[in-house]
């Protein structure tokens, strides 16, 4: 991998003040989002960056549909190469997938049409283990790109085009062709993957906020780093202006003001004039400014469309904050105390409440599920890629020490055991893979709060345990990925 890495300077040194930078962290941290990392970029040079603890720069974050950008990526890497057409039909790629008897519209359906959301459904196909053949049998009701319709499935076959005309999957046909150019290290990356081991394009990849805004780079940068040509210049213009019109996602979510004014190759069009930016769902959002030759790389888990949408507001009421001019006086007292806030940005801590008469009645016990379901962890994998959730807990068992809980829940055969820190912080656990950090506080003398972050993506999942004599009863509290509805309570009784 080659990999030179950016120089830092001060906001005034490339005309940002640094008062207007502290003004975004004030709004970031207002309490519409939970921000987890950001960085600021100009011509070339980074002037802000920091990550709120226990978030860090070299920790993957789950981006969502921001992985979509990196699929489309993958297919204009392969239109450079010559190996693709944007007027190819899907179903000449895919003739063993294809339907006896196409309709008249699945012939018409092109690679541009698919990088657009112009593919002309009216409802996207779900994850299958047959799921190319499933999303071509799916009915192409309108003119493929005469209507809009936004199609994660229809980004996660961006892939398998690449596959088919290549014989390497996304990870592997990027690695040296993008990820080893630009800086980004593969082997930190992490992909979900359908049955049949394709990439999910769609949502699913985790990387870093800088691997983000190198991605971007790359398309402010007109398709060249460092002097290599890696996306042709057409690509990259067609992929970043208006290739489609959007204005029927106001039916589907109203509060999204961004997401009405179009759509390029799998980037979004966005208010400011000439502005786009890649997106994924609760806010992994980096945003080109072209004018103001201009990145920002945020991750964070903003809850819904709306929360996110805020987000925007604010970047966009921060670019009105920075100057026409170029040159800048420096503002060297201005600038430490911005770098040192942003040294130690933070979530607030976990609630420290380790004492209960309740903890030593519950201490060493054993409980069985009578009735719901209790799941643990992140469902997002289940919902990107139709596989089965692991099984539910069937009963756990409590021990507490001086500042910590044990819980080990039971999972048919299996024993998890998830090690909560009872002493205001958070303790590191592996869950299904994955980092968890964990944290437990007694909210109410009969109430033991359990706190689950996969620190790895936007997943939060909040248990209330109600104790009462050789019952309990378990709350999930707030709501996770996407919104999903709360689970019905769970009661267990004591073995």
């Amino acid at each position: 991998m080659k990999r030179t890495e950016f120089e830092r300077v001060t906001p005034e040194s490339v005309g940002v003040p640094s008062e207007a930078v502290r003004w975004l962290l004030d709004q970031l941290e207002s309490g519409f989002t939970e921000p987890h990392g950001l960085i600021l970029m100009r011509h070339g040079m980074i002037f802000a960056e920091g990550w709120w603890s226990p978030y860090a720069p070299g920790i993957r974050h789950g981006l969502q549909s921001h992985t979509k950008t990196y699929a489309a990526t993958a297919v204009g890497i392969a239109y450079t190469e010559g190996l693709v057409k944007l007027n190819e039909r899907i179903i000449d790629i895919f003739p063993d997938k294809a339907p006896a008897s196409p309709s008249e519209n699945l012939k018409k359906l092109t690679v541009r049409d698919v990088l657009c959301m112009g593919c002309g459904m009216d409802e996207m196909p779900q994850p299958s283990v047959d799921w190319i053949r499933d999303f071509l049998a799916t009915p192409v009701n309108h003119a493929p790109g005469t209507t809009y319709m936004y199609n994660s499935m229809g980004s996660t076959l961006l892939g398998s085009i690449v596959c088919a005309k290549t014989g390497l999957g996304l990870h592997d046909y990027l690695k040296p062709r993008l990820f080893d150019k630009i800086g980004i290290n593969a082997e930190n990356l992490r992909w979900m993957r359908m049955p049949d081991g394709m990439e999910v394009g769609g949502g699913g990849l985790q990387a870093t906020t800088e691997d983000n805004l190198r991605l971007m780079k790359l398309y402010l940068d007109g398709g060249v780093w460092e002097g290599e040509r890696i996306l042709t210049a057409d690509y990259v213009r067609l992929a970043t202006s208006l290739q489609n019109d959007s204005a029927s996602e106001e039916k589907v979510n109203p509060p999204a003001k961004d997401n009405f004014l179009g759509y390029g190759f799998q980037i979004w069009m966005c208010r400011p004039k000439g502005v786009y930016r890649a997106d994924g769902a609760m806010g992994q959002f980096t945003i080109v400014v072209p004018d103001k030759d201009l990145l920002i790389a945020i991750t964070e888990n903003a809850a819904g469309g709306h929360w996110a949408q805020t987000t925007l507001d604010v970047m966009w009421d921060f670019l009105d904050k920075i100057p026409n001019a170029e040159n800048m006086p420096e503002n060297p007292t201005a600038a430490a105390a911005l770098a040192a806030r942003m040294q130690r940005l933070s979530l607030p801590n976990e609630p420290y409440a380790p004492f209960s008469p309740t903890a030593e009645l519950v201490n060493g016990t054993q409980w069985h599920v009578n009735a719901g379901a209790l799941v643990l962890g992140d469902r997002m994998r289940q919902f990107m890629t139709g596989a089965e959730p692991p099984a539910a807990v069937t009963g756990f068992g409590l021990r507490i020490c001086e500042d910590t809980c044990t819980f080990v829940f039971r999972r048919g055969t299996e024993e998890l055991p998830l090690i909560a820190a009872t002493d205001g912080t958070r303790r590191r656990n592996i869950l299904d893979g994955a980092q968890a950090l964990v944290s437990a506080a007694w909210t109410a003398p009969d109430t033991l709060l359990l706190t689950i972050r996969m620190i790895e993506g936007c997943f939060m999942q909040r248990l209330e345990y109600k104790f009462c004599g050789t019952q309990c009863t378990i709350s999930t509290l707030g709501t996770g990925t996407f919104g999903t509805p709360v689970p019905e309570a769970v009661t267990a009784s004591r073995c």
